[in-house]
């Protein structure tokens, strides 16, 4: 039986007892109550209210617009609509980078306000100080490293990250620093697969991959890409399980063509 099935609900501990296991863990993004019902409901391990909501939900370039403020909303939303998954918030751009203090006091919110699980920020060395403090407080801290989104203008481009021996270095020193910090689990995004592979098994926390392999100790994907919602996105790594935007558009049309021609409503469909 898998781990997921043995337990009433996901924890941080539950995950660990995952990946001794060897089950691979199963993420996807969720920013509102319908959609959540729907994935929990399904059996997903976790959900991620990301600041993907920033692209997906609200229409921005890059991830950087979306305020705490906003990401507590969403987070809110999930929760009220999940009853067996782990759900992590992101820490939005800006609500962690300036001081730790800052870090904890965003991390206080998200907790307190939204009724959520854990929180993930992104970056490493630069971040310990934010990770500690949190962990500390005893808040879950999921990390996130190679491309991280919010530092998106610095990278200047979307590409594979730390396909060079110095970047890659870099990975996997962060990689232990957020394990001996107190992470409970770090997404790898955009990186080589054989990198990915030696970090998750260099680690004893769980890896969680988005781009970066399939040797992870899970993987991640955006809700709206996986099911075809947001059809202009296709990276290599995005395997499209649903058109939603096809069916949605047709459904749209035929309402409206039932309206146009007096067939909606029918004599069954009114009082």
């Amino acid at each position: 039986m898998s781990v997921n099935k043995e337990v009433k609900r996901i924890t941080t501990h539950t995950l660990q007892n995952m990946k001794a296991a060897g089950e691979k863990i199963s993420m996807l993004t969720a920013y509102d109550f319908s959609f959540a019902k729907i994935i929990d409901g399904a059996g997903i391990d976790v959900i991620l209210v990301g600041d993907s909501a920033s692209n997906v939900m609200a229409g921005h370039e890059t991830t950087l617009p979306i305020t705490l403020d906003q990401i507590i909303y969403h987070a809110s939303s999930v929760i009220r609509g999940i009853h067996h998954c782990l759900v992590v918030v992101d820490l939005p751009f800006g609500s962690y980078q300036s001081n730790s203090d800052i870090a904890l006091a965003s991390a206080i919110r998200i907790m307190k306000e939204t009724g959520a699980h854990s929180i993930k920020l992104e970056g490493g060395e630069e971040v310990l100080e934010s990770v500690r403090k949190i962990v500390s407080a005893g808040i879950p801290v999921m990390g996130h490293l190679g491309l991280t989104p919010q530092s998106i203008y610095k990278f200047g481009t979307y590409t594979v990250r730390a396909k060079e021996e110095e970047e890659a270095n870099k990975l996997r020193h962060d990689a232990r620093l957020l394990e001996e910090a107190g992470c409970f689990a770090t997404v790898l995004e955009k990186i080589p697969a054989a990198l990915a592979k030696e970090v998750s098994q260099s680690l004893t926390i769980p890896t969680i991959g988005i781009g970066a392999g399939g040797d992870c100790d899970g993987q991640v994907l955006v809700m709206h890409d996986m099911l075809g919602i947001n059809t202009e996105f296709k990276p290599r790594f995005l395997r499209q399980y649903l058109n939603v935007h096809e069916l949605a558009s047709d459904a749209v049309r035929n309402y409206i063509r039932d309206v146009k021609s007096g067939d909606f409503p029918n004599q069954q469909e009114q009082y």
